[in-house]
């Protein structure tokens, strides 16, 4: 009987779910996820009146994925998140299998040069949006697996980052999504550091790894001259980097129009609704480009207070990963907090011409039904203290 009682115990303690709510947390994503609303219901009114005659097709369809994905995170709530350390490998090689799904005539959809979406009919996805969380959960798991070999250079940096080739080579080679490899990597990247990789591993091979990129960049600018821009678009997106006004009809034009909306706004704005640059100037501005509107129309004080909220997001993200139970569960949410401030950090950057040019959504605010649904799904895993 007292084995018995001992073998019970057990598995009640490996089935007791977390039930410390953080409840700060969960206003700011609500908060956010309703700021998102609105701004895409002001951004893309002018955008969903000109392509399809209504005014709110953009938002409607936000707000039923909205809808969608705050069922999906009452609904893995209630799923705990060891499960997922028990499939790590299967959800790995789904990961990098789904990325190849665009491949297929008929199921993968092209627009912009790039083949990065599945259209299924009714709705397109782009498959990265599960790829990233997919990655998150394996080093979850993998490297919670092999904290032993951490400290090794063979087996605790090559061989992690060896994983991570495989989904990084389809974003940029298959799909022409190079925004997504970098997010990956750099997730990857801060999770194998707080697991415990040495840092001198990175540095050393970054080092070696950023000199040679730009020792062949110099090469090729001087080889190529003034046809550089013309024979690579990533040389091209540096340039315009570098003085958007050299072409400001082509390859300018994004960056110098949000800069137009976000030096329009001033300190307190032009008022909700009433951005000018809305009106067909900034491509598609309910998308990449949504925060230059958020400027215009609520200027830099609706900006500060955007960036405080995400900031508060990533601060209670990493209190839940210092108080997670276990190594996976803290890796998890270290994961998941990092995937939501770097795809700000690039965003942000982006509209403000502060970095170049490179596809990349604001959590939360831009519009994309996918993105929005796995977002809200795989942050309730840190809603909740594990």
């Amino acid at each position: 009987m007292q084995k018995k009682s001992k073998a019970n115990n057990k598995i009640d303690k490996t089935r007791t779910k977390r039930t410390q709510v953080d409840f700060v947390l969960i206003v700011i994503i609500i908060i956010l996820l309703s700021f998102g609303i609105v701004m895409v219901l002001s951004a893309s009114a002018p955008s969903a009146l000109a392509e399809t005659g209504d005014s709110y097709t953009y938002v409607t369809k936000q707000a039923i994925f909205a809808i969608l994905g705050l069922v999906a995170m009452w609904f893995f709530s209630k799923l705990d998140y060891r499960f997922y350390k028990k499939i790590y490998w299967p959800v790995y090689w789904f990961s990098v299998g789904v990325l190849l799904l665009v491949l297929i005539p008929g199921l993968g959809y092209s627009a912009g040069g790039a083949t990065r979406w599945i259209d299924l009919g009714f709705t397109q996805f782009q498959p990265s949006e599960i790829t990233k969380i997919g990655l998150i959960i394996f080093y979850a798991g993998y490297l919670s697996d092999h904290k032993d070999e951490l400290r090794s250079f063979k087996k605790g940096f090559c061989k992690p980052i060896a994983f991570l080739l495989p989904p990084v080579a389809i974003a940029l080679f298959v799909q022409n999504h190079l925004s997504v490899g970098i997010v990956m990597a750099a997730i990857t990247f801060v999770m194998m550091i707080m697991a415990g990789c040495r840092l001198l591993h990175f540095i050393i091979v970054g080092g070696i790894a950023g000199g040679a990129l730009a020792g062949g960049l110099g090469i090729f600018l001087a080889t190529a001259g003034e046809n550089a821009a013309d024979a690579n678009f990533r040389i091209g997106r540096l340039l315009n980097y570098m003085d958007p006004w050299q072409d400001p009809t082509g390859t300018g034009w994004q960056t110098i129009q949000s800069l137009y909306a976000i030096g329009s706004g001033g300190l307190f704005g032009v008022g909700l609704g009433e951005s000018k640059q809305k009106y067909l100037y900034v491509s598609e501005p309910q998308n990449d480009f949504i925060f230059s509107i958020l400027a215009e129309e609520l200027g830099f004080i609706g900006c500060v207070i955007v960036i405080i909220l995400f900031a508060l997001f990533v601060w209670r993200g990493i209190i839940i990963a210092m108080k997670a139970p276990d190594m996976f569960g803290s890796l998890l949410a270290t994961g998941i907090t990092t995937l939501v401030m770097i795809q700000v950090a690039i965003n942000i950057g982006v509209v403000t011409n502060t970095i170049p040019n490179t596809g990349m959504s604001l959590p939360f605010f831009s519009a994309g039904g996918t993105a929005l649904v796995m977002l809200l799904r795989n942050v309730w895993n840190i809603t909740e203290y594990l």
